[in-house]
């Protein structure tokens, strides 16, 4: 472990909640970020995906990252749907229904991405690079299978460098979340306070800005909803 990730321990517990979460995931996801999830999404696709591009979708769940792409951009794509649990594969064809597009399916962790080097044009992590077991590593292996103009694209939580704000979201994702959750879903919907959890093991947006310029060319860094929201295109 390099000091920013899961570990193994806390990754798998993870991954067994989110098994468990997954009929309500996406309503849940939309609520706690105030119904901005999807703008956040595609104000990120637009500046990093383009017609004819082979896209990486890690931590895919669902696949609404690339379903967007296909709305807001082109068709004319290849998406590889990557993700650590099967389950949210097996929901992939039936939530692309009426879709035409060229896509395939593949299990796996950010730390060890199973495609050659420099095999794609954009790697998209929408709401899941947070889960990765060694944050590093995850971001190695994503630079190594992007193509040399590439682009590695992060819509997720953000975890403001300013005490008071940061203070700010920390309250809103430990108490608040919950609730909101539970209204969303129910008793279903409990289970996402494991979020706060990743939130904790989060890194600063300074910080994670610093451990993506060590990699990439170019880190262009925009900040949502006083910090707690991050769009993020790094360039290789």
């Amino acid at each position: 472990m390099n000091g920013h990730g899961l570990g193994s321990t806390y990754w798998n517990e993870v991954i067994r909640i989110l098994r468990n979460i997954i009929p309500v995931y996406d309503k849940v996801n939309s609520a706690i970020s105030l119904g901005r999830d999807n703008q956040f999404r595609t104000e990120g696709i637009i500046k990093s995906v383009f017609p004819g591009n082979k896209v990486l979708d890690a931590g895919s769940g669902y696949g609404n990252m690339s379903k967007l792409v296909l709305e807001n951009v082109s068709k004319d794509v290849t998406i590889h749907f990557y993700d650590p649990i099967p389950e949210m594969l097996k929901n992939i064809s039936s939530n692309f229904k009426g879709y035409d597009f060229n896509y395939c399916l593949c299990s796996g962790v950010f730390e060890k991405i199973p495609f050659k080097s420099e095999s794609f044009d954009a790697v998209i992590c929408g709401y899941s690079i947070r889960d990765s077991i060694d944050l590093e590593q995850a971001f190695e292996e994503i630079h190594r299978v992007l193509k040399d103009d590439g682009r590695f694209l992060i819509v997720d939580l953000g975890k403001p460098d300013n005490f008071l704000l940061r203070a700010l979201v920390t309250i809103y994702l430990k108490y608040f979340l919950v609730i909101l959750a539970y209204l969303t879903a129910g008793r279903k919907g409990l289970p996402f306070r494991t979020l706060y959890g990743t939130y904790l093991r989060w890194p600063k947006n300074n910080v994670l800005k610093q451990l993506l310029s060590k990699r990439f060319s170019k880190v262009d860094f925009k900040k949502k909803l006083l910090g707690g929201a991050i769009i993020v295109v790094a360039y290789k």
